[in-house]
C-alpha cells in the first residue's frame, strides 16, 4: 500500500471537520477562545468630544499672548459642563471629560496662569488640540473584531470599550486520549522489567487542553483485543468530538486498536502517511466525532499532532490556518528521504534577525531533543539538503 503524501492526509482530514458551532460566553470567559460573530460597535467611542489632558477649554481664536479669559465653570469625567463657551471664556477641564459646546481647544494646565476668575497662556493655542474628536477610537456600525479572531487581552479590552458583556465564540471539541501497550506504565511508577513510562497523553493533553471543551484522559489500555473494545466503548459513551489513541497504529501482529476501531464502526479514510517522524497514522470517523490513531514513539505523536490535529481543532474553530516561518539555516541540513521529514530545529535570534539550527537527532523516541526544538523545519521529499544561510520553511511548535 502506497504511503499517502502529507498535503492530501491533511487536506482528508480538513474535509471531515464540522462547521463552527457558536455559542455565547460572558466576556470575562471569553479569552484564548476564538470569536464565531463579528463585535460590531454600538457607540462611538468616545461618545462625546473628549479631553486628552489636564487644563482649561476655549476657542482657540481668543487665545493671544497676555491676555486673560474668564473662567466660567468646570468640567470632569462623569460631570460635564452644561452650558456654552462664548469668546474670551474659558472652562477648567480633566482629562476624559466633555469639552463643551463652543470650545475647540484644550491647552493643558502647565502651560496656563490662573488669577482668580481669570486665566491666560504661556504657549499659543492650536485649534483642536488636546481634543479627541467623538467616534476617534471607533465608531458606531463600524466591526471591530472579525469572525476568526483569537482573542487575546487586547481584544479583550476593545470588547469592553465597545460594551460587549458577552461575544459570540466558537465552541470547542471535546477530546478524549486513550494510550494503548503492554509496556507503558504512568509517570510516577516505579518501572519493572521492559516497562516504558508513558508520555504521550501528557503532551498530547498540555498541547491541546488550551483549545478544548475538556480533555478526558482514559490512561492505558492493554493489547488485549477484548479489553481494548471494552475501553474504546467506554470512551466513545462520552460522546467526544475527537479521540486520539496513541500506539497501535502500525502494522504487525499485535497492533490491535484499528481492528477494534473498525469493529465499532469507524470508518478509516487512512493509516499510512508519507512523512517522517509518524509514517503509522490514522485517520477515520464514527458519527461526528473524528478518530485519530498516533503512532507510539512518543515524538511521532507529538508532530503528528502538530501537523494534523492542531489544524483540524483551528478550522473546527473558524481559526485560520498557521503560516510557516522563513528562516536561514544557522547549520547544513542533510538530503532527505522520499518522506516529507518534520525535523526538529531551534530558533535562535541573532544579530542579522532569527534564524534556525536544525537538530540532527531524528529518532522518533528522543523525547530530549524535541524538548529542545521551537520549530519543526519542513523538508521537502528527496530534498539535497540546503547549505548554511539557505532559507527553509519551518512550523513553530508552541504556537497554536
Amino acid at each position: 500500500m502506497s504511503l499517502l503524501p502529507v498535503d492530501d492526509a491533511l487536506a482528508a482530514i480538513l474535509a471531515r471537520v464540522p462547521a463552527v458551532t457558536p455559542e455565547t460566553v460572558p466576556l470575562h470567559d471569553a479569552v484564548g477562545r476564538v470569536l464565531a460573530a463579528p463585535l460590531v460597535a454600538q457607540h462611538d467611542q468616545p461618545p462625546f468630544n473628549a479631553s486628552a489632558m489636564d487644563g482649561y477649554a476655549m476657542r482657540a481664536a481668543d487665545v493671544a499672548e497676555g491676555k486673560w479669559l474668564d473662567v466660567i465653570g468646570m468640567s470632569q469625567a462623569g460631570a460635564g459642563f452644561d452650558g456654552t463657551v462664548g469668546p474670551d471664556q474659558a472652562i477648567r477641564i480633566f482629562t476624559g471629560a466633555p469639552v463643551p459646546a463652543g470650545a475647540d481647544t484644550v491647552i493643558m494646565q502647565e502651560e496656563a496662569v490662573r488669577e482668580g476668575g481669570r486665566v491666560r497662556f504661556t504657549a499659543p493655542a492650536r485649534l483642536g488640540h488636546s481634543v479627541r474628536p467623538k467616534g476617534n477610537d471607533f465608531a458606531t456600525g463600524q466591526t471591530l473584531l472579525a469572525p476568526g479572531t483569537r482573542l487575546t487581552p487586547m481584544q479583550i479590552a476593545v470588547a469592553a470599550a465597545a460594551n460587549a458583556g458577552s461575544l459570540t465564540v466558537a465552541r470547542r471539541p471535546k477530546i478524549a486520549l486513550l494510550a494503548t501497550g503492554d509496556e507503558l506504565v504512568p509517570p510516577g511508577t516505579p518501572l519493572g522489567p521492559d516497562q516504558i513510562v508513558a508520555s504521550n497523553s501528557f503532551g498530547l493533553s498540555a498541547m491541546l487542553a488550551p483549545h478544548a471543551e475538556t480533555i478526558a484522559d482514559h490512561g492505558i489500555a492493554t493489547d488485549d483485543a477484548p479489553l481494548l473494545r471494552a475501553r474504546l466503548e467506554e470512551v466513545f459513551a462520552g460522546d467526544p468530538d475527537i479521540l486520539i489513541t496513541t500506539g497501535g497504529a502500525s502494522v504487525g501482529e499485535h497492533d490491535l486498536v484499528q481492528d477494534a476501531l473498525k469493529d465499532l464502526g469507524v470508518t478509516l479514510d487512512f493509516w499510512r502517511i508519507n512523512m517522517r517522524p509518524g509514517k503509522p497514522l490514522m485517520f477515520g470517523t464514527r458519527d461526528k466525532t473524528l478518530v485519530f490513531g498516533l503512532p507510539g514513539n512518543p515524538v511521532s505523536a507529538m508532530v503528528t499532532a502538530i501537523a494534523f490535529i492542531k489544524p483540524a481543532i483551528r478550522a473546527r474553530l473558524g481559526y485560520p490556518a498557521p503560516k510557516l516561518w522563513t528562516l536561514p539555516l544557522l547549520a547544513p541540513t542533510p538530503p532527505n528521504t522520499a518522506r516529507r521529514h518534520f525535523m526538529r530545529g531551534s530558533l535562535v535570534h541573532t544579530a542579522n534577525g532569527p534564524a534556525i539550527l536544525p537538530i540532527s537527532q531524528t529518532d522518533s523516541g528522543h523525547t530530549s531533543s524535541l524538548a529542545q526544538a521551537d520549530m519543526l523545519i519542513v523538508q521537502p521529499e528527496h530534498d539535497p539538503g540546503q547549505p548554511v544561510g539557505a532559507l527553509v520553511e519551518a512550523l513553530p511548535i508552541d504556537a497554536f
